[in-house]
C-alpha cells in the first residue's frame, strides 16, 4: 500500500491552510482555513472492499496546567495522549485520492454534520466535540475533520497519523453517531493492511524556528 499528499510530505510539515490555528504575532495564534488534505493511495492488498482514515494527535498534552498559558511552556517530557481529528468510513477503494478541502473547507461552530458525507462515506465525531463541549460558542457534534490546533507553548511539534486500512467489507460495521475508537474496534478482524502518512504542526514561534 501506499499513501501520499501533495500538501505534505511523510514527516514533513502540515501547511497552515490544513490546520485549525495558525501563529499569530500577537494574540499567539489565529483561525485557519481548516482544509482537509488531499490524500492519494494505491496498491491496495486483494480483496479490498472499502476503506477507513484516522487521523489522530498522540502528543497532547495530558495535564493542562500550563496549556496556552503566558510565561509557561509545555514541557516535552510530560504525559501524552491521543487525540482523534478525523474518522471517515466506507470509502470506495476505486476512487484512489480524496481532493484538498474536498471534506473540510472552513471552521464551522458547533460543528460540521455527519455521519452522511460525500460519495456515499460516513464520517464520525472527532474529539473537538469532547474539547469544545464546555464552550457555548463552539459546543456541538464535531464530524469529519478539523485541523491541527496545538498549544501554542508546547516545547514539542505534534505529529499527525493518517492511517487508512484497507477491509474486507463493503461497509464498516458502525451505526449511528460513532468515534475512531468505535471504528478501531469495530474493524478487528476485517483489516487487510494499513498505510500511515505522518505530518508536522506547531503553533509554537520557537519549535517553528528550528524546524527542519
Amino acid at each position: 500500500m501506499f499513501l501520499t499528499s501533495r500538501c505534505f510530505q511523510d514527516n514533513g510539515w502540515i501547511p497552515g491552510e490544513c490546520a485549525f490555528a495558525i501563529p499569530h504575532p500577537e494574540n499567539r495564534f489565529a483561525t485557519s482555513s481548516n482544509l482537509n488534505p488531499d490524500l492519494e493511495w494505491g496498491e491496495l492488498p486483494a480483496g479490498t472492499q472499502s476503506l477507513v482514515l484516522i487521523c489522530h494527535d498522540p502528543d497532547v498534552p495530558a495535564v493542562l496546567d500550563d496549556f496556552n498559558k503566558e510565561g509557561r511552556t509545555v514541557a516535552a517530557s510530560i504525559p501524552r495522549i491521543d487525540l482523534y481529528h478525523w474518522v471517515l468510513v466506507d470509502i470506495d477503494p476505486a476512487v484512489g485520492q480524496i481532493g484538498k478541502g474536498e471534506f473540510s473547507n472552513g471552521i464551522v461552530p458547533h460543528g460540521k454534520p455527519g455521519p452522511a458525507a460525500l460519495r456515499g462515506t460516513r464520517q464520525g465525531l472527532n474529539d473537538f466535540t469532547q474539547w469544545f463541549r464546555d464552550d457555548p460558542n463552539m459546543a456541538g457534534s464535531y464530524f469529519g475533520y478539523d485541523g491541527p490546533c496545538p498549544p501554542w507553548n508546547d516545547e514539542i511539534a505534534h505529529r499527525y497519523f493518517f492511517t487508512l486500512y484497507a477491509l474486507d467489507v463493503a461497509k464498516c460495521p458502525v451505526s449511528g453517531s460513532f468515534t475512531a475508537p468505535n471504528v478501531l474496534k469495530a474493524i478487528e478482524g476485517h483489516c487487510l493492511g494499513t498505510k500511515t502518512l505522518v505530518g508536522r504542526y506547531s503553533l509554537n514561534p520557537e519549535v517553528l524556528a528550528a524546524k527542519t
